[in-house]
């Protein structure tokens, strides 16, 4: 029951005590402005993310016609 009491008494603490990050106070006001070669280069890696998941999707669709087709029995005769 002690433990149960230290560990209570503990987290009680180190909320109260808790303050905000350092690190966040100074970056808060800032506006970035990205020049045009940056958004040319998210530019084209979006353009071959785009092209990457085209043959993707293709696969996905024949694999998908190929599971929902049925099967025909096919009977093979030799010759003799």
């Amino acid at each position: 029951m002690k433990t149960l009491s230290t560990i209570f008494n503990t987290a009680v603490l180190s909320l109260l005590t808790s303050s905000a990050a350092l690190a966040s106070a100074g970056a808060t006001n800032k506006v970035f402005v990205s020049g045009p070669l940056v958004l040319l280069f998210l530019g084209f890696c979006a353009l071959v993310v785009v092209v990457q998941c085209i043959p993707a999707i293709m696969m996905l669709i024949g694999m998908i016609k190929g599971a929902v087709s049925e099967t025909k029995a096919k009977t093979v005769t030799a010759k003799k």
